[in-house]
């Protein structure tokens, strides 16, 4: 009955409806006439057993893409009866494969190998694995290389993941409000759960099992205990019985304060026996119900969530109770190093890495710290988090951020797979010289155990699932690198553009030429040089350089730049907040040097004079405007490549694209107005010859308001 229920789910002939982009990587849209022929020859057949539901997963997503690439159907056999057979399975599931006896050693659960191979005379092709997720991968990757017209001929790819725990954070709550979401409200329907499964739940696995994502945190890290009671138990139960066959382990965001809130406990400290017995016992209730269950992910002593801090005990403390109560079953404790204390040091950046170094050797080994890319917040720009590298006896696992909170939330077209290979290439030195961070990320440098990467994810009810049919892009690389942290970010914008927009190189040159200069114009007209955490307050929406003031000082603009008449930028080199020390030394040494440190990073170290010469002759005060202008017509110019592809792109998506980039060029020059009237107030210099004066008035900028601006 499972087999047919999930059948029924996944019809094999995608419903015809516009291009709005529900579908999306997974289109399966008919290929041209010549290319779909010469493909049917290399897909006459497919075998494939489907008595498991993984198994049937991967049977209904082959019949589906297929049919829609190629406008006919595949059959279905049991033996190769001509070329262009297509086997899928296991040892295990297929006596065809056991019988080719292919090397699936290394390849793990989830490897898969796609090989051509000749069958009893017969030309065809195997997607082969040890298990059956490895399978499903291997069959949504072949259905990648036909989608993106690559040849099917001499085929010989072996795949397995680098990174073991490839999660989405979502930060849904459960009245659906889903905090820096710029996608509507959450998918996640609590209300209607356990009893209604929306079929968009089933097309959320299908695409994140097509890019090897693993697991999902359903819930928000500012938690609610009540996620933790039988009632909300049972609706992620339902949920991880929809995800369960594509791969998918469902976690949730553990509140550390639960034993008081709903446990009626007096006191939430990890040390008290009655506390550690008390989450034993939940983590045996929830994997009553959930038995596939991965584990917790925990925010603690920040931004005023609860933590084991509150009792005088240390991160690791917290940690290995909650890792104690999951170890039985298998489950893992992911425990996320964004700290920042009440007290407010000479630095916030340095606050995680001195929290969290002294622990190192200290957690159980199912626990792995969660740390984002840069000390500071998902900003445009940031160098690689101190932590990376430092802490070669507690495994670390990257959080990137998916949703653009300081990017343009969903109308400012930023793709951010330059962001994520920037970090992931960058070179700590803690090992020598080749010691990145993808490195460690992959567990690789310092032998880890247990490795994972994280996305804070851009998904919502949204028609298009992220707010634009851009932003898919940035759920789309952030999955296939946390599968393989090496891979490159240009690439990957070609295939997603391929398999989204058209396999027309017309078409595909000028959307990747688009997608690979969009996040350096963000950070050109946003924060340049290294400047960072501009944004307006709380909302983090628009140009907010002059915020001061409120509860704390390192939740303000002014905090950062320290703008004066001498100069502006934040120095944390020796003479400074010395936050370089918290990096391997030649790190410290590059950065620390004003005359060493990368230009893109210069702001960011270093407190710099006004008429500092910067790279390229030029001052700094007019460097600085020279940089915000070119963000503003590098926007220009993506808003003119987008309007040449005017029936390339079906209508409905051209023109919301064509619309969201003038909210983009309108908004950049806003910031760049915006910007040069706050920082002209201390420099007290001229604008560069040819360079236009701000719209209008400081004044005016400053009084702008947006009490309801999306995600806050």
């Amino acid at each position: 009955m499972a087999m047919v229920a999930l059948l029924a789910t996944l019809s094999v002939v995608p419903a015809a409806h516009a291009e709005d982009g529900y579908d999306l990587w997974l289109r399966y849209r008919p290929l041209p006439a010549d290319s779909a022929t010469t493909y049917r020859a290399n897909v006459s057949q497919l075998i494939l057993p489907d008595a498991t539901p993984t198994q049937a997963a991967t049977r209904a997503e082959l019949l589906r893409g297929l049919s829609g690439l190629l406008g006919s159907t595949p059959s279905v056999s049991t033996s190769v009866s001509a070329d262009g057979a297509v086997i899928v399975g296991t040892p295990a599931s297929s006596p065809l494969i056991a019988g080719l006896r292919l090397k699936l050693q290394g390849l793990g659960r989830e490897g898969y190998l796609i090989r051509s191979v000749s069958v009893g005379g017969h030309r065809a092709t195997v997607i082969a694995a040890n298990e059956d997720v490895g399978a499903l991968y291997g069959a949504f990757h072949f259905l990648r290389l036909v989608q993106t017209a690559q040849p099917l001929a001499a085929l010989d790819l072996r795949q397995a993941p680098h990174v073991q725990l490839r999660v989405l954070n979502h930060w849904d709550n459960l009245d659906r409000h889903v905090e820096r979401g710029y996608a509507g409200e959450s998918i996640w329907d609590w209300h209607k759960l356990p009893d209604y499964l929306d079929p968009r739940y089933t097309d959320y696995a299908r695409a994140n099992a097509s890019l090897g994502i693993n697991g999902t945190v359903l819930n928000n890290v500012n938690a609610n205990a009540l996620s933790l009671t039988p009632m909300y138990l049972e609706k992620a139960a339902a949920l991880a019985g929809v995800f369960r066959p594509y791969g998918i382990r469902v976690y949730l965001s553990a509140r550390f304060s639960a034993p008081i809130e709903v446990g009626g406990l007096k006191t939430a400290d990890p040390l008290d026996p009655q506390v550690q017995r008390w989450w034993r016992d939940k983590a045996d209730e929830i994997y009553k119900v959930i038995p596939d269950f991965g584990g917790f992910l925990v925010k603690a002593n920040s931004e005023g969530q609860p933590g084991p801090q509150d009792y005088g005990r240390t991160h690791a403390d917290g940690a290995n109770m909650l890792a104690d109560a999951v170890k039985p079953h298998g489950g893992v404790v992911m425990w996320r190093a964004f700290v920042y204390s009440h007290e407010e040091p000479d630095d916030r950046a340095k606050q995680a890495y001195s929290e969290f170094v002294p622990l190192d050797g200290k957690f159980r080994d199912n626990v792995i710290v969660q740390v984002k890319n840069g000390a500071i917040d998902f900003q445009p720009r940031e160098p690689f988090h101190p932590l990376f590298g430092a802490m070669p006896k507690t495994p670390l696992m990257m959080e990137f951020q998916i949703t653009k909170e300081y990017l343009g939330f969903a109308t400012h077209l930023a793709y951010l797979g330059p962001m994520y290979e920037e970090t992931l290439e960058a070179d700590t030195h803690r090992r020598g010289k080749g010691s990145t961070v993808a490195k460690v990320v992959d567990g690789s440098l310092h032998k880890y155990a247990l490795t994972g990467m994280a996305g804070v994810a851009n998904i919502g009810s949204d028609r298009n699932w992220s707010g634009s049919q851009f932003d898919q892009a940035n759920w789309y690389v952030f999955g296939r690198m946390a599968w393989d942290p090496s891979l490159k970010a240009r690439p990957i914008a070609e295939e997603w553009t391929r398999m989204t927009f058209s396999n027309d190189a017309d078409v595909v040159k000028p959307i990747v030429e688009m997608m690979m200069g969009s996040r350096e114009a963000v950070v050109d007209y946003m924060t340049p040089l290294g400047l960072h955490h501009l944004m307006g307050n709380g909302h983090h929406y628009g140009p907010g350089p002059w915020v001061s003031g409120g509860p704390r000082a390192d939740w303000t603009s002014v905090y950062y730049h320290r703008a004066n008449r001498d100069g502006i930028g934040f120095d944390r080199s020796a003479s400074g907040s010395n936050a370089v020390a918290q990096y391997a030394p030649p790190v410290a040494r590059e950065f620390g040097d004003i005359k060493h440190v990368p230009e893109k990073y210069l702001l960011w170290f270093h407190h710099v004079p006004w008429d500092y010469r910067t790279q390229s002759g030029r001052t700094l005060w007019d460097e600085l405007v020279h940089r915000y202008t070119h963000g503003v017509d590098s926007v220009k110019q993506m808003e003119q490549a987008w309007n040449g592809l005017d029936g390339r792109i079906d209508a409905e998506r051209h023109a919301q694209v064509a619309t969201f980039l003038a909210i983009q060029h309108k908004e950049a020059q806003w910031w760049r107005d915006a910007s040069i009237a706050y920082f002209q107030t201390f420099s007290q210099r001229p604008l560069p010859e040819g360079q236009a004066p701000p719209a209008h008035s400081l004044e005016y900028y400053e009084a702008l308001s947006f009490p309801f601006a999306p995600g806050n």
